[in-house]
């Protein structure tokens, strides 16, 4: 006896009839699938509701649908319809290998596997006596499969032998289709679900360490302001003696003795600058200053600043430009505190050459430049010197000294003040502090409140 075909290709699959009954029944079977389809969001429920719809339209004793398991090759039974009594109780734990057998070939395969008398197939004699027991004779088995994935298979088991028509094959083909989309819609929601769950944690997690570093930079400026002040009292009474010493009120002092007293006196003050610039982050940091506002001549201020800040190498010429009378109302202390931070700098890192101050006016702002012919600061390093304890490099620390607080401090004032402050530099060439404020900052854009 010639042995029975089946498996089908998808072309022969597809071939329908044109008779109206068939169409009506597709016809039937497709709205039915397609409403569950959108009106369900678990795939579960669509299954079910396709078989008992299309299981008595193709004939069929009886349907199941087993979905692939997590990333296993198992398939766990997902939906089921009319199994045979007895055996319902324990469908819960039926499991289908990718590959074995008709639902397991057709997984495998991605291909349409129709069996149309399973008892007269000797590939399948190990399934005979299943067959038997459970009341089927032939099946097809369909893949449920998308472009992006395979889901599982879909099998219709029947219990006359016979292959079924082009018009059954149609129909089954269709509900399959349907099935993937139901399947992979579930899937996509499920990723969904998981990434936005993913999120939400990651958002927490972020909250949580925003929280922590706020907290954190709390507590550090607290503990700063504190030490800060513990610092200063005594460092004053050390300034006060020394102060005594250099002037000989406790007895004449040797040429070397003067000398040693004149080191610790300029390293007290570098300290006190420290301890002050400390003390002034802080404040800042904790909430808005008072302005004291009041009429400031933009060109008497920059000269007061050039000619009033320490450390200017002797081979290194000043220069003062700006229109006459020009004003600007703003905090004179502030703006002299900024200036002078950008002028100290300057004079820092330039050993020769010349040191501008340079002032243009405009209806609104007004732009304020220090411009020195020193070593320069390379591009990558043109956002960190802004950073609280940065400089360039450790060279620099070391060569130059400064505890890389004055810029971060200078742009604090200067955005306090309703501006912000930007920098030009190249190394060998020099550099540009540029800042930027309102010509009047009490105006309509900066309003002042018990100042």
């Amino acid at each position: 006896m010639p042995k029975p075909t089946r498996v089908l290709t998808h072309e022969r699959f597809r071939q329908r009839s044109d008779a109206p009954e068939s169409a009506i029944r597709e016809l039937m079977a497709i709205r039915e699938v397609a409403h569950a389809f959108l009106h369900s969001d678990r795939p579960e429920e669509v299954f079910q509701f396709a078989l008992e719809r299309v299981s008595p339209l193709v004939g069929a004793t009886f349907a199941s649908v087993y979905l692939l398991d997590g990333g296993s090759d198992v398939m766990r039974l997902a939906a089921s319809c009319n199994w045979p009594e007895r055996f319902r109780p324990w469908l819960g734990q039926m499991r289908v290998r990718v590959g074995a057998g008709p639902s397991g070939e057709a997984a495998a395969e991605r291909r349409v596997i129709e069996v149309p008398d399973l008892m007269a197939d000797p590939d399948l004699a190990d399934w005979r006596d299943v067959a038997q027991e459970l009341g089927f004779r032939s099946l097809v088995a369909l893949p449920l499969q998308t472009n992006r994935r395979l889901h599982g298979t879909v099998a219709f088991y029947y219990a006359e032998p016979g292959a079924r028509s082009a018009e059954t094959r149609g129909l089954l083909r269709i509900v399959a289709d349907q099935m993937a989309a139901t399947a992979e819609k579930a899937a996509l929601i499920d990723e969904l679900r998981r990434a936005n769950s993913a999120l939400k944690e990651a958002n927490e997690e972020l909250e949580q360490q925003y929280a922590a570093v706020v907290e954190a930079r709390r507590l550090k400026d607290e503990f700063l302001a504190n030490i800060s002040h513990e610092l200063r009292t005594p460092l004053t009474a050390v300034m006060g003696y020394l102060a005594l010493l250099q002037e000989e009120h406790s007895g004449p002092l040797t040429q070397e003795q003067r000398s040693d007293v004149v080191q610790a006196r300029s390293a007290s003050v570098r300290l006190l600058e420290l301890i002050e610039d400390l003390l002034d982050l802080t404040k800042l940091r904790r909430g808005p200053a008072d302005l004291d506002l009041e009429e400031v001549d933009l060109v008497a201020l920059l000269r007061a600043v050039m000619d009033g800040t320490p450390g200017r190498p002797p081979g290194v010429s000043i220069h003062v430009d700006g229109p006459a009378a020009a004003t600007i109302r703003t905090d004179r202390r502030k703006l002299s505190r900024l200036l002078g931070t950008l002028v100290a700098n300057a004079y820092k890192f330039t050993a020769a050459g010349s040191v501008t101050a340079s002032a243009t006016v405009g209806d609104d702002r007004v732009t304020l430049s220090i411009t020195d012919t020193g070593i320069g600061i390379p591009s990558e390093a043109h956002r960190v010197i802004f950073e609280e304890f940065r400089q360039v490099d450790g060279s620099a620390t070391r060569r130059y000294g400064g505890s890389g607080l004055g810029l971060t401090l200078a742009r604090q004032l200067a955005r306090l003040m309703g501006g912000e402050i930007a920098v030009e530099s190249a190394p060998g060439v020099g550099s540009t502090f540029t800042v930027d404020l309102p010509r009047d900052l009490a105006g309509p854009a900066f309003p002042q409140s018990g100042t």
